[in-house]
């Protein structure tokens, strides 16, 4: 069979559109409908059904999709060894994935130490949340990746090493010419009257966690769709909101930060692939573990809070 044509299918599926696929293909719509009625001609199934606002996997088609995934995902990996053995170890290009405060600063920090070691590499990042880079390391589509376990935390899969950075205390960031600027740490109580802002739903548990052990209540009466938009609506006076104490040192000039007393921590890690992981993953876990020990008010390394500690 065509790898190809699985692609399609696949493709298809994730869109739920025959056009968008024949879109984000470079094809036309006729030649993605042949290419699947193809497909379910080969296999004897019909694979996909139509529906007023496009088209869906029927049961056989789902479990096909499932299967095609994986093959498809194989087949790359293979091309990618095959390149490998062609270029040598350092040819490969270096995925890597972060969390969005992680990717601000910290981890580019870090792969400049890696590169400076290994004489240079091709690498990519990919900023995003920790669930879904998680799965991504999983899929084998990121060599490394470092996340949070802010709620609602990490899963545990066999598929992935996790391996412990350590702590981020969490700050307040506040607008400049806040009465609270400069000062701290802080009681959470001295802020309930504010509005706060938030961008995900783990930082806002993270807050409400933390106030609802001081017997504070807090309102987030905004939300913003990403970190960006969050520290702009702070920064114009809208609203204040947590942040991740490594992100202090990457903000913008018309913000500041004020210490929680007892902040709310989140755990740092690296996840790997266990199966065919890069030349250069534990390289980079090394360089991040040391600028994460860098002296910082806001970072607790492994050593200091969790000694030995690889996660599962």
């Amino acid at each position: 069979m065509d790898l190809t044509v699985w692609q399609t299918f696949v493709t298809v599926c994730r869109l739920g559109s025959l056009s968008a696929a024949a879109d984000e293909l470079n094809h036309t719509q006729s030649a993605v409908s042949r290419q699947i009625a193809g497909l379910e001609r080969q296999l004897g199934v019909r694979l996909v059904e139509r529906h007023a606002r496009g088209v869906r996997p029927t049961p056989a088609g789902d479990v096909f999709r499932r299967h095609a995934l994986t093959t498809l995902r194989e087949a790359d990996r293979a091309v990618r060894a095959a390149r490998d053995v062609r270029d040598g170890a350092l040819g490969r290009p270096l995925a890597v994935g972060a969390a969005p405060s992680l990717a601000s600063g910290l981890v580019p920090e870090a792969v400049r130490g890696l590169l400076v070691k290994t004489g240079g590499i091709r690498w990519s990042l990919v900023p995003g949340l920790s669930g879904r880079l998680h799965q991504r390391v999983s899929d084998g589509d990121l060599d490394l990746a470092v996340v949070t376990d802010a709620p609602p935390g990490l899963p545990h899969d066999a598929q992935v090493e996790r391996r412990f950075l350590g702590l981020d205390d969490m700050v307040v960031v506040l607008p400049l010419g806040h009465p609270l600027a400069g000062g701290g740490p802080v009681h959470i109580g001295a802020l309930a009257g504010e509005t706060w802002t938030e961008d995900n739903d783990g930082s806002a548990a993270l807050l409400r966690q933390h106030a609802a052990r001081a017997g504070v209540a807090v309102r987030i009466g905004l939300v913003a769709a990403d970190l960006p938009g969050k520290l702009a609506l702070v920064a114009t006076g809208h609203a204040v909101a947590l942040i991740p104490g490594v992100l202090t040192s990457a903000l913008r000039a018309d913000l500041t930060t004020v210490r929680l007393v007892d902040p709310p921590t989140r755990g740092i890690y690296t996840i790997t692939p266990r199966r065919d992981p890069h030349p250069c993953a534990a390289a980079l876990h090394d360089e991040l573990a040391a600028a994460f020990a860098a002296p910082d008010g806001f970072r607790r390394a492994a050593a200091a809070t969790a000694p030995g500690e690889t996660g599962p």
